[in-house]
């Protein structure tokens, strides 16, 4: 069964990084195309980065553009987001998912374009 394990997440002070990781079980990373996406309590699930199965294509929303870097290591079995330069408003559980059979790269931050997802890992950035 496929399997997608977030860890990484923590309470980090405004200004400072994190690292996220997704692993994969069940399927071969090299397969999938990979989202990141987040939730703020009362606030819906919005996307906020993605990479495509050959890690050439990224993307970002407008939030976070300049301060997170996505990547994956298919070796690994492992996709990741690099936090930079956090804020407040970028607080929220962080859930990696898996593109489906009609993924394009160009609507990647669409949810519609994911079927498997992790069980997230929580982002607190505080003061």
């Amino acid at each position: 069964q496929l399997q997608l394990v977030e860890s990484g997440g923590g309470l980090v002070q405004p200004g400072g990084s994190l690292t996220l990781s997704c692993e994969m079980s069940g399927r071969r990373l090299n397969t999938a195309a990979i989202g990141w996406f987040r939730q703020a309590p009362g606030k819906e699930r919005e996307g906020v980065s993605c990479i495509s199965k050959s890690g050439i294509n990224k993307d970002y929303s407008d939030s976070v553009r300049g301060r997170f870097t996505i990547s994956r290591d298919d070796a690994k079995n492992t996709a990741y987001l690099q936090l930079n330069n956090l804020q407040a408003e970028d607080t929220g559980v962080y859930y990696c998912a898996v593109g489906t059979a009609w993924f394009t790269q160009r609507h990647c931050l669409q949810q519609s374009q994911y079927g498997d997802w992790g069980q997230g890992t929580q982002v607190t950035v505080s003061s």
